[in-house]
């Protein structure tokens, strides 16, 4: 299979194409009143992307700033349970306490050159919206975070950072009150002034440009750990693991990986409590195409087209459609997607607490179910885990649920 890979898989640095799409995903699906502001967008991302000034100042910010470079910690104990040589990549370690950062930084550091005077940004776990909050402090810049009634509960002290660092916290009571509802918000928003506001979409997905955009600003995480586990294992993993929700952090890994034969690229979604439409976020797993949030990707969704309420233990995976590239990706073989429930997946968590002391989200915890269910199909392998978020947030959660039988 790999030995074919360079001759069969397409040339991933093509897409997406002049349409914004990738392959038959993607594209842009908007309200005629969105076209300029995401025109003035698209000429931004093709102007500051390659912009000296821009990116040194990103660079720095990201260093100075963000906590970057993340460290790569070899997993020892975990290493030693699955029979495999286990590497993560450290998200959690990044300013703000996941991989949302990055994405958020660099929008703001846009937002301002295109000169909008205030950011809205969705969230689901939170991050995004804490990411959002902390950047546009940074910058100076009003901030309006909208969340998910649902989310607002379940995930308390991000709502608690937000207002802290003076952004301003719309609890989404519409739809379905959580991600899904929340983004719906932020672009009736975004539609009622284009030209003031600056929407900081949170993951790799929405109307072109803002795939692209994202996976840019997130590939620092694959570009950084493809060079660190050469250096600090001697060689590329055989596998690069992340979670999956509308998909940034796993895109932001599996980029700079995409074109090594060697390399396989696994991400893991939200198995929920089922495989039922409604008990699960799985969207690739078990979804079919349509039209979300701007873009033509992979939807949970009835046999009448209706988009789908999802559930999972983790907000921030609790999505009915995945980013367009993630799609590609599948389509062509390149990367294979899997689920894990909500029960293997607190499993997972604390396991990894235990055994290694680091407590991640629950979302990141998904793709330590996938790597173990690798390492136990692949002993001796090399794998490499997009560790791309802490479990602070999740304590609430975490109370509830395994807690309550310890205590």
């Amino acid at each position: 299979m790999n030995t074919q890979l360079k001759t069969t898989m397409p040339d991933f640095n093509a897409y997406p194409d002049a349409r914004g799409r990738f392959g038959s995903f993607g594209g842009r699906y908007v309200p005629e009143t969105l076209v300029p502001a995401l025109d003035r967008l698209q000429e931004g991302v093709r102007r500051y992307l390659v912009d000296a000034d821009f990116q040194a100042e990103l660079v720095s910010e990201l260093k100075t700033w963000a906590g970057r470079p993340t460290p790569l910690t070899r997993a020892h104990t975990l290493s030693k349970r699955w029979g495999a040589e286990v590497w993560l990549k450290r998200e959690d370690m990044a300013h703000t306490g996941a991989h949302k950062i990055n994405n958020a930084l660099g929008q703001t550091l846009l937002a301002k050159r295109l000169g909008a005077k205030r950011i809205i940004a969705e969230t689901g776990a939170g991050q995004h919206g804490v990411a959002s909050a902390a950047a546009a402090a940074r910058m100076g810049m009003p901030c309006v975070i909208y969340m998910g009634a649902v989310d607002v509960e379940r995930q308390s002290p991000n709502v608690g950072r937000m207002r802290l660092m003076g952004a301003e916290v719309v609890s989404v009571t519409s739809g379905d009150k959580t991600l899904r509802a929340a983004i719906d918000e932020a672009l009736r928003d975004w539609v009622s002034d284009p030209n003031g506001t600056y929407y900081s979409l949170g993951s790799a997905l929405g109307p072109h440009p803002y795939p692209y955009l994202v996976r840019e600003l997130q590939s620092v995480i694959g570009k950084e750990a493809r060079a660190q586990i050469q250096l600090q294992a001697g060689g590329l993993p055989d596998v690069a693991v992340a979670c999956v929700g509308g998909g940034s952090n796993a895109i932001g890994l599996f980029h700079p990986f995409v074109n090594d034969a060697g390399v396989q690229l696994l991400g893991i979604e939200a198995g929920g409590r089922g495989s039922g439409l409604g008990d699960n976020a799985a969207t690739l797993t078990f979804g079919s195409p349509g039209v979300l949030h701007g873009t033509y990707s992979m939807l949970l969704q009835d046999k009448f087209g209706q988009v789908q309420e999802t559930h999972s233990v983790s907000a921030g995976l609790d999505y009915p459609g995945v980013g367009p590239e993630h799609a590609l990706l599948q389509s062509c073989g390149r990367a294979t997607y899997e689920s894990a429930n909500d029960e293997e997946t607190l499993e997972a968590l604390m396991e990894c607490a235990k055994y290694e002391g680091i407590l991640s989200a629950i979302e990141t915890a998904h793709a330590l179910v996938g790597a173990r269910r690798y390492a136990r199909a692949n002993p001796g392998s090399r794998i490499l885990i997009g560790f791309s978020g802490r479990g602070d947030k999740d304590m609430p959660i975490l109370q509830r649920t395994v807690l309550k039988d310890l205590l």
